[in-house]
């Protein structure tokens, strides 16, 4: 209680001294203060980059900014799709980020906006499925509706005809259910969508069923949980949205599965890329603690079961978040690898090139938590992978992006979506299209093609085959035993007795 309390004095604290300074005018770039938490002066050009040739970082910083808007940069490899994409987005070369008196000029405020949580009333209410994995561990996925749970899991099991498209939601790995999460949620059940939440292991409430942890780039749940989805919706698209460090948990899908991923698109909004220096540098100290001690709080609720194979006391005591990564998952104590080894099979640009939809990279130059683009992006991928689209704006910070409507970022990957859907259905004949991902139906058959599995990574573990109805998957079992059990022991009538004998 005590660290909460100097945290929010903190934030005060930094709110209205970072309000002073803005009015008198005073920028002292050596000040760690304002260079942890103030705002990226570096500037971008706002041309995409079929105009202007992909600008580097290094130009795109000069150049200063309109006033009440941001420039935007698109950089990406010149293809049809890029062209079709700067065509049909409109958010891709605006960003309304209002005033620059505004508390949004601060990318420290958009941060604690976009990840804090804040006490507000909201529409979307969450369902829960609880899937039983092959090795008896749960995750959870929390479908999001506009009214009651109770009247989604009377209405759910009849929709499996709907047409609607599924927006798969990854929070970062850390489990935390931002209010940038929720937001989404909203915004995607107004457009049509059927928003769905993937939850990890231990985390935001699931139940950990076995002493097993997940890796932060190991996409074998995901993977049993996407195809959970598509038997689940088989007649509705599929698209992932991640954030923050979740990204890496969806990238090494996509990297790993190929054109056999079941997604139409997919988006990262503040994507940590390179993930092992992102542990490996001093992050700012104020976000440093807020994330180590939420981690600390989320495992010690499991701290007894836990205590069995991994050795609690370093996992508690250590002191930066590259500890706590390395206590849970490498050394001998754990059987696990070294700490290079184990980002050789967790890094989640390992598989990159194998990627084969469309995929939205949303940044912006003042992100505090991820660091100075020229950095922590590796830009050169962007301009050499036609998969990878990269939107870079001036101010967001961390998955903030307010503006004095919506949200920036959820408007600009919808549309990257619809944009992104209409060229790989094949709007523009004449152009080269990008590979679609080919699907098949829940049964398997020849209209389709399996999951490829590569032996370059240890999380790379081929995924049990759907079975045919009306046979029910195994993360099914679970479910089904339930509902049975309640309709059998809350809708079947008593059995009379026969009174006296009968002949």
């Amino acid at each position: 209680m005590v660290q909460w309390f100097v945290a929010v004095c903190t934030l005060i604290l930094v709110a209205c001294l970072w309000t002073v300074l803005r009015y008198l005018r005073w920028r002292s770039p050596s000040n760690a203060l304002l260079r942890g938490l103030g705002r990226d002066l570096s500037q971008c050009r706002g041309k995409d980059c079929l105009s202007n040739g992909c600008l580097s970082d290094h130009n795109a910083a000069d150049a200063p900014a309109s006033a009440g808007a941001s420039a935007v940069t698109l950089i990406c490899k010149p293809s049809a799709l890029a062209s079709h994409l700067v065509k049909n987005c409109p958010t891709f070369s605006h960003f309304p980020s209002g005033s620059k008196w505004s508390w949004r000029a601060s990318p420290f405020l958009q941060t604690v906006s976009g990840v804090c949580c804040w006490p507000s009333e909201s529409a979307v209410r969450f369902a829960r499925d609880h899937l039983l994995m092959s090795d008896d561990g749960l995750v959870a996925l929390d479908w999001a509706v506009a009214g009651t749970a109770v009247a989604w899991h009377k209405l759910r099991r009849t929709a499996s005809n709907s047409t609607n498209p599924v927006l798969l939601i990854i929070p970062n790995s850390f489990g935390k259910i931002t209010t940038n999460v929720l937001k989404l949620c909203e915004v995607g059940l107004c457009h049509g969508y059927l928003p769905v939440v993937f939850n990890r292991r231990g985390q935001n409430g699931t139940p950990l069923g076995t002493p097993r942890l997940q890796q932060f780039g190991d996409p074998t749940d995901l993977r049993e949980a996407v195809c959970y989805i598509r038997y689940r919706q088989p007649a509705g698209r599929l698209y992932a949205v991640s954030e923050s460090t979740g990204s890496g948990l969806l990238l090494s899908y996509l990297g790993e599965c190929g054109s056999s991923s079941y997604l139409t698109a997919a988006a990262c909004i503040s994507p940590i890329l390179r993930c092992q220096a992102w542990y490996d540098s001093a992050l700012y100290w104020l976000y440093h603690s807020a994330l180590l001690l939420y981690q600390k709080i989320c495992l010690s609720r499991y701290r007894t079961a836990l205590g069995e194979v991994i050795p609690t006391d370093s996992v508690f005591s250590s002191s930066s978040l590259r500890g706590l990564e390395e206590a849970l998952f490498c050394g001998p104590v754990v059987g696990g690898a070294s700490w290079e080894g184990y980002w050789e099979s967790n890094e989640p640009l390992r598989d990159v090139d194998e990627v084969a939809v469309p995929v939205l990279c949303v940044c912006s130059r003042d992100d505090p938590v991820r660091g100075p683009p020229n950095q922590t992006l590796p830009l050169e991928l962007f301009h050499s992978n036609p998969h990878l689209f990269l939107l870079l704006s001036s101010r967001g910070g961390h998955c903030g992006f307010a503006t004095p409507t919506d949200a920036w970022s959820h408007c600009a990957l919808l549309q990257f979506f619809c944009a992104a859907t209409d060229f790989c259905s094949g709007e523009g004949n004449s152009a080269p299209r990008l590979a679609t991902p080919r699907r098949r139906a829940p049964g398997g058959g020849a209209s389709g093609r399996t999951i490829r599995h590569r032996s370059g990574s240890t999380c790379k573990k081929p995924a049990a085959r759907l079975p045919r109805p009306p046979r029910h998957p195994r993360h099914l079992q679970l479910a089904a035993f339930l509902h049975t059990a309640d309709r059998l022991y809350s809708h079947t009538p008593p059995v009379p007795r026969p009174q006296g004998n009968v002949a």
